[in-house]
């Protein structure tokens, strides 16, 4: 069982746009509305991948309401701490004519510190059922930069595997507490590590200082060039094949479903890296934000290079 936590969550709208033209008004010609919030694109992924899921974090409101309503995976199990304030809506413009995003992310409602004591209390009882564990997103407002820091020592202490992929003073303070892997991009492992990695050695020489350090798994997302993973003294690096994509939205969250699935069937790091780096491309190739075509998938696994680089 995977247990996957988004403290931020979130009503995700993708609007389909023929062009994106600021200070005029548009005409939006689809609307997608999915839950939404980094950890719930982990969660369908991983969902569609064939694992189960249980689903944590705060919803609140009419909209939390119809938020959980949009959650029909069967596979996904929700257990989601109520909250007053209502839950969030975040906006994706999609511009057609060429193919990129403009997204306007609200900040979330305020939470509580009762709030955040009923949510760990809920987490505790949830984690006897996981096998694995992730921790996605931004932090909605109310809660302090250290939370993540204490349910990866929960988690530590009960021997469970934590995957965290987050920003800023909430990622500072959770690589403290050791995670079993992180998943960074170049600018988030600058904010650990005081400067940005800007050549290929001092991407790799990032990674494998931050695996030093005391985490695991080191992952270095790189986008459409694949990730690097430090584990075991080694870096290896795992590059998809080129592709054409739909919409990137959500193709780290995917690779993190895809790293979590490969540890629930203990499968080895280049198998994990496979895994997830093909998942993520697959995700680039549909519109959907946490879903991907099982053909794009099989189709895109054996084309991932994989190589060992040091």
């Amino acid at each position: 069982m995977i247990l996957t936590v988004t403290l931020n969550t979130s009503i995700d709208k993708l609007y389909m746009l023929e062009a994106l033209t600021p200070y005029t008004v548009m005409r939006v010609k689809q609307v997608h509305n999915t839950a939404g919030g980094k950890g719930l694109n982990v969660s369908r992924v991983a969902a569609q991948l064939g694992e189960p899921v249980i689903a944590m974090g705060f919803v609140g409101g009419f909209n939390g309401q119809y938020f959980e309503s949009l959650i029909t995976e069967p596979l996904i199990r929700k257990a989601f701490t109520p909250i007053v304030s209502e839950t969030r809506s975040c906006i994706n413009g999609w511009d057609q004519s060429c193919g990129r995003s403009t997204e306007y992310l609200e900040p979330g409602a305020t939470v509580t510190v009762d709030d955040v004591a009923c949510f760990l209390t809920d987490f505790q009882r949830e984690l006897q059922q996981a096998d694995v564990v992730t921790i996605s997103g931004s932090l909605p407002q109310g809660v302090s930069a250290v939370v993540y820091e204490k349910m990866i020592h929960i988690c530590n202490q009960a021997n469970k595997p934590v995957l965290l992929d987050t920003s800023g003073d909430a990622l500072r303070h959770g690589a403290k507490a050791k995670p079993t892997l992180i998943k960074p991009n170049t600018d988030e492992i600058g904010q650990l590590l005081g400067s940005v990695p800007e050549t290929w050695d001092e991407l790799v020489n990032a990674a494998l200082e931050l695996h030093r350090s005391g985490i695991p798994k080191v992952v270095l997302s790189l986008g459409a060039e694949g990730a690097l993973v430090a584990c075991d003294g080694a870096v290896y690096w795992g590059r998809p094949p080129k592709i054409e994509p739909k919409n990137t939205v959500g193709c780290g969250d995917s690779m993190m479903a895809g790293f979590a699935v490969g540890m629930m069937r203990c499968l080895g790091v280049t198998e994990q890296l496979q895994l997830a780096v093909a998942v993520s491309a697959a995700n680039a190739l549909s519109m959907s934000t946490g879903g991907y075509n099982e053909s794009d998938l099989d189709s895109l696994t054996p084309k991932v290079e994989m190589q060992r680089i040091q």
